[in-house]
């Protein structure tokens, strides 16, 4: 009899022989999809089937972020997966680590997916792009080593512009490691500092071989980067998600070296045209220079210090009688008060009152003092308008007079 064993056990045998077949860690499946559910914690789950059979199938978050489209019902696809057991059901599923639209009408949805989800959060508004420098320095490249745009670039850039100085980061432009290897060296090309400007470089290649260049991820660097970046990518007729999102498209690697590179020979002509322009200006400046200073010098000849002393003669002349009017009144007027000032000066002069027969008191020393200041015995000199004479008070009364007797009875 068969050993009995658990049904955990059981599950995870077969788990362990689904790990150890090759063949089944490394599928490619196409089939359509059934019972999508996007759940909340970013897990894809649905079922995977043709016409005869179905399988259940899970992709993880970190798988489905990378996605450039929104899978949906009905969709067709091609799947790279692992097979497994889920040990509680013992049921066996694929787990999905990429996912790619299978035909024409699958593909044009999932890019027209992510082109109307980037276009509404603004990311291919023609105002936030930016132009490009008119004479690079430097010139980042992103593409293949080995491609024929490399060379295209390279071919075009020494003919116009072989000043300027190519930066190459290379990188994968199809296959799993496409995206990552651009997002890289897009990033390497930021942090270096010196590029002008950054070219985004393929040939030319089916839709598939495209395919890396809607990514999503690929798209929001390229938003967010702070250096003017050109798409070149493929032929004149394709037209990716990156075309849209960068700040200018070229149809072909070639073209995006025309726009990019200035053309030597056409600056070469503008600088003669400048100097040629420069030459004109100046020239008509001089002309206009020397007519102004023969003017100048017409005028000058013309203002000399005869005529500039004849014009204020005429001037002065004209005003000099009422100068000499005012003047004599104003002599007149203080003349007039001269005289009245002499005369109430002369009226209060104290000899005028010794003419009158006064006569004035003074000491020895010839002060003048007041009577009942003296004292008997005291010598006083006495003078009038003519003479003086020398005195002795022999004594000193006070008299009473009519003034001192209104003052008493007020």
């Amino acid at each position: 009899m068969a050993e009995v064993i658990r049904v955990s056990a059981l599950n995870r045998y077969v788990k362990a022989r689904f790990e150890e077949d090759e063949l089944l860690q490394d599928l490619a499946l196409r089939g359509e999809i059934a019972n999508f559910v996007h759940h909340r914690s970013g897990h894809l789950y649905f079922t995977l089937r043709d016409e005869n059979a179905s399988v259940k199938a899970v992709m993880f978050r970190q798988n489905a972020q990378r996605l450039s489209f929104e899978p949906s019902e009905g969709m067709q696809v091609v799947v790279r997966c692992r097979v497994g057991l889920y040990e509680k059901t013992g049921s066996y599923q694929i787990y999905v680590t990429d996912l790619f639209p299978d035909g024409i009408g699958s593909v044009q949805m999932a890019f027209d997916q992510l082109k109307e989800r980037l276009a509404q959060e603004g990311l291919f508004l023609q105002e936030r792009k930016r132009p490009l420098p008119l004479v690079p320095k430097c010139v980042g490249v992103i593409t293949s080593r080995s491609g024929a745009a490399l060379q295209d670039i390279l071919n075009v850039g020494g003919r116009r512009w072989p000043l300027a100085h190519l930066l190459l980061a290379p990188v994968n432009v199809q296959g799993e490691q496409a995206v990552p290897s651009m997002l890289n060296a897009l990033a390497k090309l930021e942090a270096a500092g010196c590029c002008d400007v950054i070219l985004i470089a393929r040939g030319g290649g089916s839709r598939e071989d495209l395919w890396e260049f809607n990514s999503e991820a690929l798209a929001r660097a390229v938003a967010k980067c702070p250096i003017p970046v050109v798409s070149a990518v493929g032929h004149e007729i394709d037209y990716t998600i990156l075309d849209f999102v960068a700040d200018l498209r070229a149809p072909t690697p070639s073209a995006a070296a025309e726009l990019i590179f200035p053309d030597a020979r056409d600056v070469r002509e503008r600088i003669c045209k400048i100097s040629e322009d420069i030459q004109i200006n100046m020239h008509d400046r001089l002309g206009i220079c020397y007519n102004e200073k023969a003017e100048c010098a017409q005028r000058w000849n013309a203002v000399t210090p005869q005529t500039i002393c004849a014009a204020r003669e005429t001037v002065l002349k004209a005003k000099a009688p009422a100068f000499q009017n005012a003047m004599a009144a104003k002599l007149n007027h203080a003349a007039a008060r001269l005289q009245n000032a002499a005369a109430l000066a002369d009226g209060l002069s104290p000899y005028q009152i010794l003419a009158r027969g006064y006569a004035m008191v003074r000491t020895e020393n010839g002060a003048p003092v007041r009577l009942e200041k003296l004292h008997a015995e005291q010598k006083v000199l006495l003078q009038d308008a003519h003479w003086q004479a020398t005195c002795q008070v022999l004594a000193l009364e006070k008299q009473e007079t009519e003034c001192d007797e209104k003052s008493q009875d007020v």
